[in-house]
């Protein structure tokens, strides 16, 4: 947790304390005026200075490894609420999973070593559905493999999908659902929910940037403007699900926690790809930001943000797959000069701190809340791949964080 440096309060107090005392002695209204004048200096120095926190480096790195070794250990084990998709090798829970793993693998080359173990069995594959976003996540570690090694087998199945679709792009509405029948629609060949702005246009700039091939970047772009202008809320600086969340009856609007961090992780990792004068990157800056100043608001005292990000309920149940996303983000933004104010590293610091409350002793992380499409219950007892990986990627984004600070 961020506090105030001591010597905000040591050398500034003992200048002041000497005229305090003769104030005293002279008139006390004279004191008394100079003693709120000193407190607010004093406030303000503390708000104004560099933040020390009491994590390190190190330290957030370790548990960060703690929790990657607890999942790469309990792979295809069981876990509450299970689902076929848990532990599909390239489907998007496990994908989601890899993507924090590629951040930890700076730090230790057994990272390394898991994932190009993981892709060197999947033959570097993605998954089964052509156009789906959820069979798109598990590219991005592949390529961030390419990029390690030049082995161009790596993407080349990648690189064979990606052109497939462009060769005959999608061009579905984007409505989820009829709104009057509720049937859901054949929507999800394109980015019609919130959740595929993290699976799929990363690893579509980072193929144009391995590749040098500026069309799928110019593809994924303009599918990302479209979910975008239809989902994105320019009152709440916060993005719908899907079209089903729209136009909901006496101005009730939901905003999942993991749905929104989705959008900004995925934010966090497009803006790590963009060279810094594409054209397109100020408008995901502009977006990252705005989304930012709204997360920081919503984060409740305890350094959580609520499964459903405006419950003003004050206690509701910690959940980390959100959290995890969040304090990514914000860490990411501010170790990288895009978030500049000092509530931006104090909502990471929160964040964190929260989030290192919810690894049990083994590295077991829970409160994840279970596989879904919009707030849900959770318990300590909840954990997922996918919430393993927004902390990895939290963790590694929080040392780098306070390595600059």
């Amino acid at each position: 947790m961020a506090q105030c440096p001591r010597d905000c309060g040591v050398v500034v107090a003992g200048r002041a304390l000497a005229t305090l005392c003769y104030a005293f002695t002279q008139n006390h209204g004279v004191f008394i005026m100079r003693l709120g004048v000193l407190f607010l200096s004093l406030t303000a120095l503390c708000l104004a200075a560099p933040l020390a926190s009491a994590e390190t480096p190190a330290s957030i790195i370790g548990l960060t490894e703690k929790v990657a070794d607890w999942q790469l250990s309990h792979i295809g084990a069981p876990v509450p609420h299970q689902r076929k998709e848990t532990f599909a090798p390239r489907d998007w829970v496990m994908g989601a999973f890899y993507v924090g793993l590629t951040a930890l693998a700076d730090q230790d080359p057994r990272y390394t070593a898991a994932v190009l173990q993981a892709g060197e069995a999947q033959g570097w594959q993605l998954g089964d559905q052509l156009y789906h976003a959820d069979s798109h996540i598990i590219g991005q570690s592949w390529i961030w493999a390419y990029e390690k090694t030049h082995d161009a087998k790596m993407i080349a199945p990648v690189r064979a999908r990606f052109d497939a679709v462009l060769a005959s792009p999608p061009s579905t509405s984007l409505q989820f659902a009829d709104p009057v029948t509720g049937k859901e629609l054949p929507c999800q060949s394109r980015w019609c929910w919130c959740d595929a702005l993290f699976m799929a246009p990363p690893a579509w700039f980072a193929l144009s940037r391995a590749t040098g091939d500026e069309r799928y970047a110019v593809y994924a772009d303009s599918e990302y403007a479209a979910t975008i202008k239809l989902l994105f809320s320019e009152e709440d600086g916060l993005v719908y699900r899907d079209s089903r969340f729209l136009g909901k009856p006496h101005g009730e609007r939901i905003f999942w926690s993991r749905g929104n961090g989705w959008v900004y992780a995925g934010l966090a990792r497009l803006l790590d790809i963009l060279p810094a004068k594409a054209p397109e990157r100020q408008r995901y800056v502009d977006l990252f930001r705005k989304m930012s100043v709204a997360l920081v608001k919503l984060q409740k005292a305890d350094g959580y943000w609520s499964g459903s990000l405006l419950d003003p309920t004050p206690d509701t149940t910690a959940e980390t797959s959100g959290t995890g996303f969040f304090t990514y983000g914000l860490a990411y933004g501010v170790a990288h000069g895009l978030l500049t104010e000092p509530k931006y590293r104090q909502a990471a610091e929160r964040g964190w701190a929260a989030l290192a409350k919810a690894v049990d002793s083994d590295g077991r992380l829970g409160y994840v809340q279970p596989i879904g499409f919009a707030p849900d219950q959770v318990t300590k007892e909840d954990t997922q791949p996918f919430g393993v990986g927004a902390f990895l990627l939290a963790g590694t984004a929080m040392a780098a964080m306070e390595q600059k600070n």
